[in-house]
Parts: C-alpha cells; sequence; structure tokens
C-alpha cells in the first residue's frame, strides 16, 4: 500500500536493526481501517468502528513487565512485584531478536508525542507489526501536524511485535510475552501479546518516571474535565470505578480520560490524543456521548458481534475487559488543546463492592493523601476466577503497576499540590448500597453524577457539624444533604437497614486499609498515618 498521500518521504528502519522491511509510514487511520480488514484481521462493525481480536491475551499481564536495570534507574525504581528488574544485556540481545524477526516483513510506523503542553513534549515513534495496532497508535498518541512532521525527532520508540515468542529459558522472560522500558535505550519493547493496552500502559510508565524525576511535575492516572469557569476537576480511579464515564459531561469539557500531569505552573495537561474505554455494558442512554464515539475511526476490541455488526455489549464470552479506542476529537465537548489550570476538586473514585463506603465524602489533606497512596476499590465474583464474594484492592496512586517510583513520593507531591492549589479533595464511592456485592445495589449513576455536580458546584459547603457527619469508622465528612439525592442514600448505615451487620462489615473493610497500609507506614508521614480508618476493633 502507498504511504500516506500527503507525504512523499518515506524511512528506513535500519537504525533499528530491521532490514528490507516493507514499510508502510504514517498511514491515515482509515488506510489501516482498511488494511486491517483486507488481511483478515478484524472486521467492520454496524456504526463503522474496526472490531479486532486481540488473541490470546486480552488485558495487560502485569507479571511480564519489567525494566532495565541500569545506572538510570538502579537507586530510583521501587523494584518488586510491580517493577521488575531486567538485565540490560539480556534486553539487548532480546531486541535483536524481535528486529530481526521483523525484518523482511511488512510493518507499520507512525510519528506521534505525549504531552499536550509544549513543555513536556515527548516524540515517540512507534513500529507495529499489524495494522490495527498502528492504528492505535494514531488514537491514542497526540498526531503531528504535516509541519512537525518534516522536523520530527523521536526520543522514544516503540517495538511492537504480537507473533513474536520469548524463550523464558534463553530471554530472561517469564514467559513468552513480555513489556520491557529501558530508559537509557529509550525504548519499550512488546512482544507475545496482541493486547494494544500495553502501547499506551509502556510510555505512560515511561512518563511516570520522566516526569516527577526530570521535570518536577506530577504524572497522573486520572482523567480531568475543564467547568465554563475554567476550574479543573480531575478524577482518580481504577478500571471499572467510572473514571471515564464521569469525567465525560456534557456540561464540561473533556481534557482527557486517563493520563495527566500536573505541572509547576499549576496546569493539568492531557499525555493522550484518545481515550481507551471499557465497554462491558455499555448503552447509549447510561453514557451517550463514549456510545456516540464508537464509529468509523474507533477501534473494538474482543466484542461480540452479530451477522449484520452490531455489537452485544452484555457479552462477555471473550473477556470482561471489552474496550473501545477512539481519537479524542470523537467526543464532542473537548478543551483544544487538551490542557486546564486552576485545578478545583478531585475525586477518588471507588467501585466499593463490600458497600460500606459513602457515596460521597469530603477529605481532610491527610486522609486524602491516605486514600491516594491506598488506591482502594474492590473485585467482585466474575471479574476473575475464584471470586465469588468482595475482595479489597488496593493500587496504590490509583495506578500501581504503571508506578516505577515508591508510591509515597508521588504521595508527596499530591499532597503539596492539594495544599498549594486549596482544591477540595472527595471519596466517591461509586459501588454498592444497602449491603454487599451479591445483597444492595449498585449506585444509580444519576445520583453519583448529581454528587459530583454538587461539589463542583459549591453546594456541597466547606465541612461544619451541621452540613457533614463524620462517619464513625472511616472518619471522613460524609454531606448530610445534597440535591438531586435522597438522604438516605447519603447514609450508607440507613441504606443497609441493619446497624450491626454494616458495622461488621465497616470493620472489615477497615482492617483491610490498615493491613494493605502496613508497607508504606515506615516512609509515610505521621499526618499521612492519620488519614486512615478510625482505630476501633469489633
Amino acid at each position: 500500500m502507498a504511504n500516506h498521500s500527503q507525504l512523499t518521504k518515506t524511512i528506513s528502519l535500519d537504525q533499528y536493526g530491521i532490514k528490507n522491511a516493507k514499510v508502510n509510514y504514517q498511514l491515515s487511520s482509515e488506510e489501516l481501517h482498511n488494511e486491517t480488514i483486507a488481511k483478515g484481521q478484524g472486521v467492520e462493525a454496524s456504526t463503522g468502528a474496526l472490531a479486532v481480536n486481540t488473541g490470546e491475551f486480552t488485558g495487560r499481564s502485569p507479571m511480564d513487565r519489567f525494566i532495565v536495570k541500569d545506572d538510570i534507574t538502579k537507586d530510583k525504581i521501587w523494584w518488586g512485584d510491580i517493577n521488575i528488574a531486567f538485565d540490560s544485556d539480556k534486553f539487548q540481545k532480546l531486541y535483536d531478536k524481535v528486529v530481526e524477526y521483523l525484518s523482511d516483513r511488512e510493518v507499520y510506523v507512525r510519528d506521534s508525542y505525549a504531552c499536550a503542553d509544549e513543555d513536556y513534549k515527548l516524540n515517540i515513534r512507534v513500529i507495529n507489526e499489524y495494522p490495527w495496532s498502528n492504528m492505535f497508535a494514531y488514537n491514542m498518541f497526540l498526531r503531528p501536524t504535516e509541519s512537525e512532521l518534516d522536523t520530527f525527532s523521536p526520543e522514544w520508540t516503540v517495538v511492537n511485535a504480537p507473533g513474536f515468542m520469548a524463550d523464558p529459558e534463553v530471554d530472561g522472560t517469564r514467559q513468552h510475552n513480555f513489556a520491557i522500558l529501558d530508559f537509557t535505550r529509550k525504548i519499550a519493547l512488546i512482544g507475545g501479546t496482541g493486547y494494544t493496552g500495553e502501547i499506551k500502559k509502556g510510555i505512560f510508565s515511561a512518563l511516570n518516571f520522566i516526569l516527577p524525576v526530570y521535570k518536577n511535575t506530577l504524572p497522573m492516572h486520572c482523567s480531568a474535565n475543564v467547568g465554563k469557569n475554567d476550574d479543573t476537576a480531575i478524577f482518580f480511579g481504577l478500571s471499572g470505578t467510572g473514571k471515564t464515564t464521569l469525567s465525560t459531561d456534557p456540561n464540561r469539557s473533556l481534557i482527557g480520560d486517563d493520563e495527566h500531569g500536573w505541572t509547576n505552573e499549576n496546569t493539568v495537561f492531557n499525555f493522550e490524543g484518545g481515550c481507551y474505554a471499557k465497554v462491558i455494558n455499555l448503552s447509549e442512554e447510561q453514557e451517550p456521548e463514549i456510545f456516540g464515539a464508537i464509529k468509523k475511526g474507533a477501534i473494538l476490541e474482543n466484542v461480540i458481534m452479530d451477522d449484520k455488526g452490531n455489537v452485544d455489549f452484555a457479552d462477555t464470552s471473550i473477556t470482561q475487559n471489552t474496550r473501545v479506542s477512539y481519537p479524542i476529537y470523537h467526543i464532542d465537548n473537548i478543551r483544544k488543546p487538551s490542557i486546564g489550570k486552576n485545578p478545583k476538586n478531585i475525586f477518588f473514585l471507588t467501585a466499593d463492592a463490600f458497600g460500606v463506603l459513602p457515596p460521597i465524602s469530603k477529605l481532610t489533606p491527610s486522609q486524602a493523601a491516605y486514600h491516594f497512596i491506598s488506591g482502594y476499590t474492590a473485585k467482585v465474583a466474575g471479574t476473575e476466577a475464584g471470586v465469588v464474594e468482595p475482595v479489597p484492592s488496593f493500587s496504590a496512586c490509583f495506578g500501581a503497576p504503571f508506578m516505577p517510583l515508591h508510591p509515597t513520593e508521588y504521595a508527596a507531591m499530591l499532597s503539596k499540590k492539594m495544599k498549594d492549589a486549596g482544591v477540595n479533595v472527595w471519596l466517591v464511592n461509586t459501588g454498592w448500597t444497602g449491603g454487599p456485592y451479591g445483597v444492595g445495589t449498585r449506585m444509580k449513576l444519576k445520583y453519583t453524577r448529581a454528587m459530583i455536580n454538587a461539589a463542583l458546584n459549591g453546594d456541597l459547603k466547606d465541612y461544619t457539624y451541621e452540613d457533614y457527619h463524620i462517619h464513625s469508622v472511616f472518619g471522613v465528612a460524609q454531606p448530610r444533604t445534597c440535591p438531586g439525592v435522597p438522604t438516605d442514600v447519603l447514609s450508607p448505615r440507613t441504606t443497609w437497614n441493619n446497624d450491626e451487620a454494616y458495622y461488621k462489615m465497616a470493620f472489615k473493610l477497615s482492617n483491610a486499609f490498615r493491613e494493605n497500609f502496613k508497607k508504606f507506614e515506615s516512609y509515610a508521614s505521621e499526618e499521612v498515618r492519620r488519614g486512615g480508618p478510625q482505630r476501633y476493633a469489633f
């Protein structure tokens, strides 16, 4: 296939060790869509979106993510189960095998960048084995203009070869798939997995090291939007807590749905040029903006369709982690460029399957730091094999799998920024009410939206005893009233109708918080340690 019609230049990959490849450089989204279908690697859905199957892996593989241990990283990275060390010489040998595998093949190359703020821009060259992986890179990274491409010089390279299988015995990997970051060579090397999220998260993880270490900027696994008064809101939350849904608000302009930096100048910028949303149980009624973004140019992953290309979003027979990627301009109401200033409200989203946390509560600075380091949500039955009752799930900074530094370093940066900017911090339970998972019901989206809007509008005032009740176990301040929300919904204990059962479950969760926090206690200040649940035993 010809190169993008507007570009006359082509590129050689010889400097990467990829020889005699047929290089498709900077193809348009439409060309990559058509190429995928022509190669039998995808089909077109009734909406015009491309639907692909990512193969063996339908999600990230955290145990197969490595960072090369060298002079840059050895003393800075928080090594362990999350950041697993990889030998530099072994990386070079594995890299040589991957580029030899890509030689003499047809490959897809895209120049793009991360970070919407010009002062923090990171130029990236992505080399893909598959056209749809390259289309994902088009969607998710920022797209240079024609004039920017003329002088483009890549700083980082992503080499992505899903068809290459490592030999663990020889290559030093755990199994045949791998995602490895090398900060000296500035390469993200991904093989043995077709899951596109590894491409996005590889660069996100790199920025989570580069920005705090070299740019004094806090990287955040969050979504963000901005109101008509130029007030920025930030939404932290793990997968399934509503981060994308709640930040995509017709009354506020979307900055981005997943990855941002908070600068010393008190601005918030998007790392990405697109959105990567879960589509399990997606409906036009509940999430019209995301539903409407699934059109030509979007890529659906691992969904089930009928003969006419209609997607059954409730069908999870391939995976619970069905997804769509689309360029951010598929959403109507977006901020251009993707930068906000003046953060006023931060929301920590949690899907509490124990059903004991208030649907919204206000946090003190020490509580905010504690909950940020904890990064709580819960797994429910059906999301993972063997899960039959709620299991607490803690992911430090709401993004531990992508955080190369110790979580307390990010928490210290966030605490300082929160105090300097005078932001309000809210804990929002988008999970269960009236009982735990299996007994209670999921919090209604319309109530959560009403609570968030009330916080944004200033309807939830500063803390006073008349306006707030202090939760007797978690110590957080829950509002007594909120426009658009029945008063009894605001008190989780009231919704249970059984005080003894409620407190038993509340203490079960508070004990899980304390147990999880033990690994951070020696690093955390006394102020942060005091932000945890009140120390009662049941």
